[in-house]
């Protein structure tokens, strides 16, 4: 269950979290991307989270959203490949999008759909470093 706070002398009060759980590195979950500017990727739908679960303060996680794979993705740098299985919860080929990673408050996210293996989190984590041209 989410935490209510009343805000002040309004008497409002708000949900805090959405979902009970707090997400984890390599989990996919569903995050709320809207609203959005641009060419940011929109909508509802999954997110690997790719921070460490030992850092921060704020209720933000770093995450890469997942898109609807295309051959064209083939030779891009930041678009790791996907494929559905029971593990991820994934229910078509899919990419992961290493450029359009971000920080999210936890209210974005709306449920955990599964958790990719720590090979798949190497690929993400190699391609992040490609696009910042770490090395």
């Amino acid at each position: 269950m989410g935490r209510i706070r009343k805000l002040g002398n309004w008497g409002a009060a708000i949900s805090l979290t959405i979902s009970p759980a707090i997400p984890k590195r390599g989990e996919v979950w569903l995050v709320n991307f809207d609203p959005t500017i641009g060419a940011e990727i929109k909508k509802k739908r999954p997110a690997v989270v790719v921070s460490s679960d030992a850092v921060g303060v704020l209720p933000i996680k770093l995450i890469a959203p997942v898109t609807d794979w295309k051959d064209r993705y083939n030779n891009n740098i930041w678009h790791v490949k996907i494929q559905p299985d029971n593990t991820n919860g994934l229910t078509k080929a899919s990419a992961i999008d290493t450029l359009q990673v971000r920080g999210v408050d936890l209210q974005r996210f709306i449920r955990k759909l599964g958790r990719l293996p720590s090979s798949t989190m190497e690929e993400i984590s190699a391609a992040i470093a490609a696009i910042i041209e770490y090395s």
